[in-house]
């Protein structure tokens, strides 16, 4: 029985620190903005009569009933009441709240049902709890822990071995009921060996109905600590998304972790020193969960509103996905290097289509591989329009590259062609016979930006220098297509071309001058010009 609304179970996880505040706490903390309230006009929610209040806080789901709590000690008072959270019991754990007998409130009862359950249902992938209730075997383990798997019909445990006082203690389960089963039984002494699923349902058979034995746990907890349970709660909050993801990646059969370690590294840029401790206890599981986006924000809580168990079947469906890709692009009579880029840009589309959909909630592997031969006709579009794998490099970085990829949209495509008929337009107007003199003029690192297979990076347009002002003016007229920048980009290449081709000549007539100085005065060797500065440019 878990909890049934799992969309905001997640952030209700984050807000039990407050179920173990007690009134006072709440007094100190917010005595001073109660103080401000009072002196507030009457039309403020705290001047409502707490019949009001109380229907107000009926409407609230556990997560805000929380909050408001937290605000004030009005609320906190009204907010603990028996009676809203015994509808929230019910609902979570499909049993009435035991009011009458119960030795707990049913806003703490909850808290600690709610934190165990998470608790369990992380067992396989929580190690610290694994240590409490595995370390002692085959000893139990501590009697604390047992009160609570008393309420689990299925516990993954060896046969529990306790003597008679202590098993009629925890389950209830009368010594007539224990003296009858111990006829079946071998003898240990006085101690009696049963599997828990036997237990769990002699214990139900015994109390009449799970919500006694509810009742009967619940009783047992009322006396006792639970710091431990707090802790381990707040240590599942803070790491169960990465022990979630650590189990998925290495706890897979051999062959299936073969499988998978290929298809997450499939055409990656990894460090190979953090990679090659795949599966073992240093293994940096963060830094491989940043190999993918979709990894990257299940690690975050991202996926399904941060519900961990949908969110990892998401991330299973993925890479089930990626499989299936992986298998269909590989049968295609391609280069490895179209290979990398196709499955490298089909998965960022998916991603991008389907981002939305991952964070709201479960995404079926049949949506993932739907999307992806989508995308991939989208890639496989593009590809056809760079016409070769250099100019398909530099369009990637274009946002109407992703863009197209994300939406399909035909605008975005043909702003990716007026791009790449642009870039062709400035290299053939470079390459023009009346403009070989320029060209041959040219710094390199102006004429570089001029090339058409250049990619123009954010880098290159920040700052004062020539080439970032060359850098904006291409920026503008290759995303534009507007002429006036085109005007500009060819009279700023001439000007450049000009003041190299003015330096040049500066510098012979100095040469000429210093060698008639030195012929006037009778020397007839002729001058070093190793020490003369030379502009960069140059390809005679």
């Amino acid at each position: 029985m878990a909890l049934t609304d799992s969309s905001w179970e997640a952030e209700l996880m984050e807000q039990f620190a407050l179920l173990s505040a007690t009134s006072v706490e709440v007094e100190n903390k917010c005595e001073t903005d109660v103080t401000q309230l009072d002196s507030a006009p009457d039309t403020l929610l705290l001047h409502l009569c707490d019949e009001v209040l109380m229907l107000i806080l009926q409407e609230l789901d556990p997560v805000s009933l929380l909050r408001a709590g937290s605000t004030c000690r009005l609320l906190f008072r009204l907010g603990s009441c028996n009676s809203l959270w015994k509808k929230h019991y019910q609902a979570s754990f499909e049993i009435q709240f035991p009011t009458a007998t119960c030795l707990l409130s049913a806003k703490k009862a909850y808290s600690l049902l709610v934190m165990w359950r998470a608790l369990f249902k992380s067992l396989h992938c929580n190690r610290s709890l694994q240590e409490k209730l595995f370390g002692e075997i085959p000893n139990p383990p501590q009697k604390y822990w047992i009160q609570w798997l008393v309420l689990e019909e299925t516990v993954p445990l060896p046969s529990v071995t306790l003597p008679c006082v202590d098993i009629e203690s925890l389950w209830g389960v009368s010594q007539e009921v224990l003296e009858f089963k111990f006829k079946e039984k071998s003898e240990e002494g006085d101690n009696m060996s049963f599997e828990w699923k036997e237990l769990y349902d002699m214990a139900v058979e015994h109390h009449g109905s799970l919500k006694l034995v509810f009742q009967h746990v619940l009783n047992q907890q009322s006396t006792n600590d639970h710091t431990e349970l707090e802790s381990m709660h707040r240590q599942y909050s803070q790491c169960r998304f990465q022990w979630l993801l650590t189990y998925w990646l290495f706890r897979q059969p051999t062959p299936l972790d073969r499988q998978l370690r290929s298809i997450f590294l499939q055409w990656r840029s990894y460090r190979k020193s953090k990679v090659a401790a795949w599966g073992h206890t240093l293994c940096d599981t963060h830094y491989l969960a940043s190999l993918h986006s979709i990894t990257s924000d299940f690690w975050r809580g991202k996926l399904a509103r941060g519900d961990e168990t949908v969110g990892i079947q998401t991330v299973d469906n993925y890479f089930s996905m990626c499989k299936s890709l992986l298998a269909w692009i590989l049968g295609r009579d391609w280069g490895t290097l179209k290979r990398k880029k196709v499955y490298e840009d089909t998965l960022e589309g998916v991603y991008l289509a389907l981002r939305a959909e991952m964070w709201e909630g479960l995404v079926e592997h049949e949506r993932f591989w739907q999307v992806a031969k989508l995308q991939m006709s989208r890639v496989c579009t593009l590809e056809e329009t760079a016409a070769n794998y250099v100019n398909w490099k530099m369009i990637e970085m274009l946002p109407y590259y992703k863009l197209y990829l994300a939406t399909g949209n035909s605008i975005y495509l043909e702003q990716v062609k007026g791009y790449l008929r642009r870039k062709r337009l400035i290299h053939n107007w470079l390459y023009q016979e009346e403009t070989t003199w320029a060209r041959q003029l040219l710094p390199d690192q102006l004429f570089s930006l001029l090339e058409f297979d250049t990619k123009l990076t954010q880098d290159c347009l920040h700052g004062d220098t020539v080439p970032a002002q060359l850098g904006r003016l291409l920026w503008l007229y290759l995303h534009s297509g507007h002429q006036l920048y085109l005007e500009a980009v060819k009279g700023m290449v001439l000007e450049c071309a000009h003041a190299t081709l003015g330096f040049f000549t500066h510098q012979a007539q100095s040469r000429a001058h210093a060698q008639a100085r030195l012929l006037a005065s009778g020397h007839h060797s002729a001058p070093h010009g190793g020490d003369q500065p030379w502009p960069e440019a140059g390809r005679f």
